[in-house]
């Protein structure tokens, strides 16, 4: 690394007249090419630190565990259509329940998030990549084969079967002797590091490496939710990993953390669970609302109402989420002071979101909306979560709850957060920053579609879950007698999920089609604010050849709503003696350093496969492959940390002339 002094002769003046880049092809933009583009081939695609590449990675590998979740629901839907139906056996409906949930709260929720975030946070904040572009391609290879070690146990019917929640005792040794809890243990905590290092990315990038001018009060409402989610995951996550390494001690060493008649607690089980549980419905959440929070005010031709109480929110919202845990645990005998103190703390984080919610609203009604197929998701959204938040302060009340607690209402409110508050943004987002992907537009048809067909579907499928919890219909159970009254709700919400199927299925083939016959989009179809739309569409390997310099909130609208009024957006940093990104002061974003950025490299691929070999060793009791594993996991950092040859051309003097960029 390199301090920023004033006469450093890594730095370049250019002129704006197109922010970010330079003439494709001129002879800087090659070389700036050939510094930050992979390798061609298998090579590069394994080597590969790209972060736009490691997003999109993340979000289709995010949809296919979605595909597969969703499946796993048509299936449990199905039994439950009528009553005393035996499609499927206990044990049978056991695992798929499990790996259900396991699946979409897991395994789709967060990483789809995560790759929206990889992706568009460096264009977003002006910045070349992440601050640990290596560490980031670990996060997905970690995330991938986690998936592929919990999914590996379905074709031999050992998935984990005791719930996405996991109780003990029915998790202990003694009450499930198969290898099923230790498959979701081990699972859970090889993903628990991928969710780690790739928070600890998000959080130092955001300190680091923003364009400079962009402080702190200057940031996009993805970059709030998604900080405030990774830095929740550095603290959740660990409680969560702890408690599952703790009950594969009990079930593999014999320890008794969880065993009643040794001493041991069941009840340290849920609270540790629910520690990083209920927190984890906010990091699955905030991100999507950063979504929106970003794409809406596009389509309003407007930007967003209340940024700062939004901004406030948010962060506020996430606070509050770690002091509502117990809100899970009413019905297990807390006493009535605690009962009191977190029935009043869920009732309370009600406020921050509903800020939120008015300053959607507020946007709407005070722009001038397009009803783009984009909005039409933001805006569904916005009813999904007034639903999904409505039903979830009725729980807070501790009578309430007691009565609904183990019914299917709780499991219509779960889908509703979720799934609707996380879905319909994240379609959304998708039908939005498609252009800025591909380069190519979507289908308004096939798109409009697919948002009534799944909009319909999701209300038809989940509203009756309400209705069927109210009737008194256990959740968790396989199936159900006749003549309990809960047969047309069950049908309606089958029929409702295979609505919402088609939905996702339209919605899959639009986006195959406009994949290879879509119309050329350009750089800014929409007419977007932000940074990352003054790049090509799709972005280059350097995403700026020109590092920004930015006055406002919304840097390309500057003009028209007359802010960054003392704007230096005609100025900006060129880097190009290397792999070079520019490192800026954590709050008001000055420069103050240059960046050596790692290039490609097989260590993460490597460290992520051994890593998930390690815990198959672990599982299956291999100790001696458990001890090469590490040995090899040794080998892949001394890889990931060897020196590099660093590709400097150091010209004797600085250039700044109001043309350097052009050279």
């Amino acid at each position: 690394m390199a301090d920023l002094a004033p006469d450093t002769p890594d730095l370049r003046l250019a002129r704006r007249p197109e922010i970010g880049r330079m003439p494709q092809g001129s002879p800087r933009e090659q070389r700036l090419r050939e510094l930050w583009e992979s390798e061609p081939g298998w090579r590069g695609w394994l080597s590969t630190v790209d972060h736009k590449q490691i997003g999109l990675r993340y979000i289709v590998t995010a949809f296919v565990f979605l595909i597969a979740g969703g499946i796993e629901a048509l299936i449990m839907r199905v039994q439950l259509a009528r009553p005393n139906a035996h499609l499927l056996s206990p044990e049978q409906y056991d695992q798929l329940f499990t790996m259900h949930g396991i699946t979409m709260i897991f395994l789709y929720a967060l990483p789809v998030l995560s790759g929206f975030s990889n992706y568009l946070w460096p264009l977003v904040l002006g910045a070349r990549d992440m601050a640990f572009p290596r560490l980031n391609a670990l996060s997905f290879w970690v995330f991938l084969f986690a998936g592929i070690f919990l999914y590996a146990s379905f074709p031999l019917g050992q998935a984990p079967n005791a719930g996405w929640f996991n109780y003990v005792p029915l998790a202990n040794l003694e009450y499930n002797t198969g290898p099923n809890i230790d498959v979701y243990a081990l699972g859970m905590v090889l993903l628990g590091v991928s969710t780690t290092v790739g928070s600890v990315n998000f959080v130092v990038t955001l300190l680091r490496m923003r364009a400079p001018g962009m402080s702190i009060d200057r940031l996009p409402i993805l970059v709030w939710g998604t900080l405030t989610a990774s830095a929740a995951n550095l603290v959740a996550v660990p409680a969560v990993s702890l408690a599952f390494l703790m009950l594969w001690l009990d079930r593999q060493i014999g320890t008794h953390f969880f065993d009643v008649t040794h001493g041991g607690r069941p009840m340290l089980w849920q609270h540790m669970f629910w520690m990083f549980a209920h927190p984890w419905v906010y990091v699955v959440v905030l991100p999507a609302m950063g979504i929106v929070s970003d794409a809406l005010p596009t389509f309003c031709r407007r930007p967003l109402v209340g940024y700062t109480p939004v901004a406030i929110s948010t962060v506020a919202t996430m606070m509050i989420g770690f002091v509502v845990w117990i809100h899970h645990m009413f019905a297990t005998g807390i006493g009535p002071l605690a009962l009191a103190f977190f029935g009043a703390a869920s009732t309370l984080i009600s406020i921050p979101s509903a800020v939120a919610t008015f300053a959607w609203i507020a946007t709407i009604w005070l722009g001038r909306p397009v009803y783009r197929v984009p909005f039409l998701f933001f805006a569904g959204f916005v009813l999904m979560f007034v639903i999904g938040g409505v039903s979830g302060v009725m729980t807070a009340a501790v009578p309430f709850d007691w009565q609904l607690t183990d019914t299917y209402f709780v499991v219509a409110h779960l889908h509703y957060v979720l799934l609707g508050i996380n879905v319909f943004p994240v379609l959304g987002g998708i039908y939005y920053w498609f252009p800025k992907f591909t380069g190519r537009m979507t289908s308004e048809r096939l798109g409009k579609l697919s948002f009534w067909v799944t909009f319909v579907g999701f209300n038809v499928g989940f509203f009756p879950m309400h209705i069927s919890g109210l009737l008194g219909m256990p959740r968790r159970v396989y199936t159900y007698p006749a003549n309990m009254g809960w047969d047309t709700t069950n049908m309606i919400t089958t029929i409702g999920s295979f609505i919402f199927a088609l939905g996702i299925l339209i919605f899959l083939i639009d986006m195959a089609v406009s994949l290879r016959r879509g119309a050329p989009a350009g750089d800014n179809p929409w007419d977007g604010a932000s940074l990352e739309w003054s790049v090509p569409s799709p972005p280059p390997p350097y995403n700026f050849a020109v590092v920004p310099v930015v006055a406002s909130r919304n840097p390309l609208w500057e003009d028209r709503i007359g802010e960054g009024s003392n704007s230096k957006l005609d100025e900006g940093f060129l880097l190009d003696h290397g792999r070079e990104a520019l490192g800026t002061t954590p709050l008001d974003a000055r420069p103050d350093i240059i960046l050596k950025m790692p290039t490609d490299s097989y260590a993460p691929f490597l460290l992520g496969l051994f890593s998930a070999l390690l815990f198959v060793a672990m599982l299956l009791r291999a100790w001696i492959f458990a001890g090469a594993m590490v040995a090899a996991c040794g080998a892949a950092i001394l890889l990931w940390l060897w020196p590099e040859r660093l590709l400097i051309q150091r010209e004797p003097e600085p250039v700044r002339d109001a043309g350097a960029g052009h050279e």
